[in-house]
């Protein structure tokens, strides 16, 4: 059985994307909301530790609340899949591999996200070990969990704890993977702001990210080299603030690119 693990801060969101899917599920399955419309919990690592330290499933599904997840079999396939997957530490339907070029040919699996929907990823026919996933939705399994929780401290806010735990997973000698289902992600960007504005006005990151990201880099730097994420590529040995000023330049050269190509 997979219990499935949800922290929400908008009951609305969850009553239109999250629940009705949950609805038509083929299989059993446990369900854990968190309420945190009030914000009774800091971050994410203690919202999560919360809610699945109650858990009683065999597979942990932290699952964000504006996800759909398209398939009324979606849980049950998922299950048999996660059943073959040697050493499983965490399993996403999205993620990032050391294999490729660039940051999108690393990108693996397909989800689909915003308004209207685009694709995201590379796809796959299989799973593939990655080496780390997107938060949106992953998959832990329980007896792992029992032994290595969040990390509440590396990671006290919203962002990077699926980051960071798939990368101590690595360390202990289990392995990440993206599995081949597809969702589908609200995630939408605010207002009438492209998302290359809204980039290059937050140096590409809420400031909570580049608080906590130094955090997983010192962490594990003695580990991987690199960190590779959905959200971006960071290179533990370089000083954050040469990274995220090379990171707002290229954003800006590419703005400027767009707007002479597009004429304003």
């Amino acid at each position: 059985m997979i219990s499935v693990i949800c922290v929400y801060n908008n009951s609305e969101s969850l009553k239109n994307y999250l629940l009705p899917v949950l609805n038509l599920q083929s299989c059993e399955h446990e369900r854990i909301l968190v309420d945190n419309t009030d914000g009774r919990f800091k971050s994410s690592a203690e919202a999560l530790n919360y809610g699945a330290r109650k858990a009683k499933g065999d597979y942990l599904m932290f699952i964000h609340q504006d996800v759909d997840l398209e398939s009324s079999s979606f849980l049950e396939d998922i299950h048999k899949i996660l059943d073959k997957l040697p050493h499983l530490g965490v399993a996403g339907v999205a993620g990032m591999s050391i294999n490729g070029k660039n940051h999108l040919e690393r990108q693996r699996n397909v989800i689909k996200h915003e308004v209207p929907p685009v694709n995201w990823g590379n796809p796959i026919n299989s799973p593939e070990e990655v080496e780390t996933v997107d938060e949106c939705l992953f998959i832990i399994p329980r007896e792992v969990f029992q032994k290595l929780e969040f990390d509440e401290e590396t990671c006290p806010g919203w962002h990077l704890y699926g980051v960071d735990y798939c990368l101590t997973c690595r360390e202990e000698g289990l392995k990440v993977y993206v599995v081949p289902l597809s969702v589908y992600h609200l995630s939408a960007h605010s207002g009438d702001e492209t998302p290359l504005k809204t980039a290059l006005k937050m140096g590409y990151h809420p400031e909570e990210y580049y608080h906590i990201l130094p955090k997983v880099m010192k962490k594990h730097q003695n580990h991987f080299n690199k960190i590779y994420t959905t959200c971006g590529e960071w290179d533990t040995k370089t000083p954050l603030i040469i990274q995220r000023a090379f990171l707002t330049f290229n954003l800006g050269i590419n703005f400027l690119k767009r707007k002479v190509k597009g004429g304003s």
